[in-house]
């Protein structure tokens, strides 16, 4: 970065996660500020904080000050469909705590037509103190006054926003291009020196380079609904609305140097640090005196005699070695407890046992978590690790610390319940459900353009189904494949739609729920994240996604519905109805069964959980199993790196004889033996 005096710093910038507006993408944002030498940034999204952990890294690696605010619409009541304006800024931590409450109280309380606004009597001292306000210019509530001629009602209303404010409320000026801005900068510049309110000029950026206007258009036309060429639609946006240039934004506003003067100023005062990559759990109460470490150890030690008391019950029995079990208990322990990870393990185990209390069907475990004996005892998975070779370092491994992730699943009609219960034990304002952002994907990215750029439907389908059927193909990917180039490269008309397309796909289009991920924090949630709520759903969720609600120190749950533990509980009520002898256990059933293992080799699995797709029953036609870990390794197999490279194959012909099981090395053949020398499991590797 360049040591010479910063002599303007842009305020006013929407990224793509403003969704209604924005083609600014975050990196892109960064590189730009660093390459035109600017000291620091502000990215204030349409009412929401999606972008800020996202925008704070990005700025910070290239060495930028990250200015975080929000560009709010206020509720006015003598015009309720035409909210006013405004900008607030953060100056600290505490400024940005008080921005994700406004921020979330938009969205619990303010949503007006789906749309969240600020009401004025939210505002106080108590959560204003840290804020910087800039008054939104000629959309802003003093802007209104001041183009209609009430320029004492404008006065008057300064002076409200200065109770609130002192000394950090500023008339936003712009020259973008719009018909009354010059007498509205006229106004405020009248004002402000009757007031002493100082003045600040922004830009109210949209896109990084003027040549990305028009796919700013489209961006919002997309989102509209509307086509680029309508003649009556509404321009809400102007080409000169892009991330301008220091030199350039002085030479605009050359005659009020010292609206350019305040950007350097207030970006000197926004000082946010946020501490991120540490994690905080909820308290999890004990008994008495003991400590939580403690309790876990209790806990988990009863918890594996009863274990071994069912295996050697079993219908499935089979030996076992106590010490074996005792001594991999202990070491886990011992590394649960030094990472600090112990409250984790009672949360989880605790709404796992209660779902399981009040006949809520829970899966016997997913994912790297079942590679833990402390989760087997405590009763939050149902496999054994040891007999399985499963290890713990998958899941907690001291070389390589992350947050402990269990992937629970819970009958789709229970798993509400047990959000209920969480919600209840940890109190409403600490948990919520974790945000997804919706983006524009290759083929839908396509079609959109297709349409808003007034092109027959046909078209943008024959274009669309052009892309070649791979999960997740970009469409720089797709491009290479022969077929679709082909396609592109025939006119002009294909052209202009891939290269608006390019400019367009990933872009963040929506906010949604996601299907599994629940945070629980220790304190109230907008000590870490503000919210938002979906009004369909009445859905309270994060307004950061999965990977920045856990860089802001939250640590991630899954509660997965599934359907399938659904038709299992319902089809073991109908079976035990009719039963006149012991009833059907789901948890003790013999894992040899000769009749189950016919229909598995006749590949009759539909409705069983991943055994029903037409590629894995053609598969087991031809494996053929014949025991337990035929199943296992199957389902391990079904993985798009192992079918390229003919590894389910070779398994098959490996296990038939009809190829040499070969091992490469004698020091590997003790952990390939089961796999017929093919490498299935990441334990393996390990």
């Amino acid at each position: 970065m360049s040591n010479q005096e910063p002599r303007f710093v842009h305020l006013n910038v929407h990224t793509e996660y403003s969704l209604i507006d924005g083609l600014v993408r975050v990196k892109s944002l960064a590189n730009r500020v660093r390459d035109l030498k600017m000291p620091a940034v502000a990215v204030t999204e349409h009412a929401n904080l999606f972008s800020l952990v996202k925008f704070y890294r990005a700025a910070q690696e290239d060495g930028i000050k990250p200015i975080v605010g929000i560009d709010v619409r206020i509720y006015e009541p003598a015009e309720p469909g035409r909210p006013s304006r405004c900008l607030f800024l953060c100056r600290n931590t505490e400024g940005y705590r008080q921005l994700a409450g406004l921020t979330t109280r938009m969205y619990t309380d303010g949503q007006v037509g789906g749309r969240p606004l600020l009401q004025r009597e939210w505002l106080s001292s108590a959560n204003t103190s840290d804020l910087i306000a800039l008054s939104g210019g000629v959309q802003g509530d003093v802007g209104r006054l001041l183009l209609t001629g009430r320029d004492t009602e404008a006065q008057n209303l300064i002076d409200k926003w200065q109770e609130l404010f002192p000394d950090r409320y500023y008339l936003e000026i712009q020259r973008t291009g719009r018909d009354d801005e010059d007498y509205y900068i006229e106004g405020c510049v009248d004002v402000a020196l009757k007031t002493q309110i100082p003045l600040v000029a922004t830009n109210d950026v949209r896109f990084i380079a003027p040549d990305d206007y028009e796919a700013h258009e489209a961006r919002v036309c997309i989102q509209k609904g509307e086509i680029l060429s309508d003649s009556t639609r509404k321009k809400e946006y102007l080409e000169d609305q892009y991330f301008s240039s220091g030199e350039e934004m002085i030479k605009k506003f050359s005659d009020i140097p010292e609206a350019i003067e305040n950007t350097v100023l207030i970006s000197k005062k926004c000082n946010l640090e946020l501490e991120l990559g540490e994690f905080y759990l909820p308290d999890f109460e004990v008994p008495g005196e003991i400590t939580t470490k403690d309790h876990l150890r209790k806990k988990a030690k009863e918890g594996l005699k009863a274990r071994l008391e069912e295996i050697s019950k079993s219908v499935n029995f089979y030996e076992i070695d106590e010490k074996i079990y005792m001594e991999r208990l202990e070491y886990e322990l011992d590394m649960i407890c030094k990472l600090g990870f112990e409250g984790y393990f009672l949360i989880v185990a605790d709404f796992v046992n209660w779902a399981q209390e009040n006949a809520i069907p829970v899966g016997p475990g997913r994912g790297s978590g079942a590679g833990s004996i402390t989760a087997y005892a405590l009763g939050i998975t149902a496999i054994d690790p040891i007999k399985y070779d499963l290890l713990f370092e998958r899941f907690l491994n001291p070389d390589r610390v992350s947050n402990p992730d269990f992937d629970i699943d819970f009958c789709m009609e229970g798993r509400d319940k047990v959000l209920e219960y969480v919600t209840e034990k940890y109190g409403k304002d600490s948990v919520a459900q974790i945000s997804t952002r919706g983006t524009m994907a290759a083929r839908a990215v396509l079609r959109d353009v297709v349409r808003v750029l007034g092109k027959p439907y046909g078209f943008g389908d024959r274009l669309a189904k052009a892309i070649p059927d791979v999960l997740g193909i970009s469409l720089e990917e797709a491009y290479k494949e022969k077929e679709f180039k082909e396609l592109i490269d025939e006119n002009e008309e294909s052209k202009e739609v891939f290269d608006m397309s390019l400019k367009l796909e990933g872009l963040s289009r929506s906010v949604g729920t996601h299907a599994a991920g629940v945070v629980i924090a220790p304190t109230a949630l907008t000590d870490f994240t503000p919210l938002v709520v979906d009004q369909e759903r009445g859905t309270v969720a994060t307004q950061f996604d999965m990977g920045d609600v856990e860089s802001a120190g939250l640590v991630k749950f899954d509660f997965l519905g599934l359907k399938t533990l659904t038709v299992i509980d319902r089809s073991l009520k109908r079976i035990n109805k009719k039963r006149k002898k012991e009833p059907v256990d789901i948890n003790n059933l013999p894992l040899n069964d000769k009749e189950t293992f016919k229909l598995l080799q006749k590949g009759l699995t539909t409705g069983v959980f991943q055994l029903e797709s037409r590629g894995m029953k053609e598969y087991l036609k031809q494996l053929k199993p014949n025991d337990f870990e035929d199943i296992v390794s199957m389902n391990a197999l079904y993985r798009p790196g192992a079918l390229g490279m003919n590894m389910v194959d070779s398994y098959i012909d490996r296990k038939h004889g009809r190829e040499e099981v070969t091992y490469g090395h004698e020091s590997v053949k003790k952990v390939l033996s089961s796999t017929y020398g093919v490498i299935v499991y990441q334990e393996q590797v390990m």
